[in-house]
């Protein structure tokens, strides 16, 4: 079931399917490493709508959690 990655629970792992966002976003998000098929970790989601920090291929990074609600994940069985 695909959801975004802002609805994960911390600590999921998940398979990035697809980013949902114009040319600049998926630029940007893959300039960090955020691609599709690659497998991404949540591991904080900060109080108040604040960022979102992921855990991808050992990298962890802080995005905002509007960028965060365009990741599209699917949770493997």
């Amino acid at each position: 079931m695909e959801q975004p990655l802002t609805s994960l629970e911390t600590g999921t792992l998940a398979v990035i399917s697809r980013l949902e966002g114009g040319h600049r976003f998926q630029n940007k998000m893959r300039v960090l490493g955020i691609r599709e098929q690659k497998t991404i970790r949540l591991v904080a989601k900060h109080p108040f709508d604040g960022p979102v920090v992921v855990d991808v291929e050992g990298r962890e990074m802080t995005i905002g959690r509007r960028m965060a609600g365009h990741i599209i994940t699917a949770v493997p069985e």
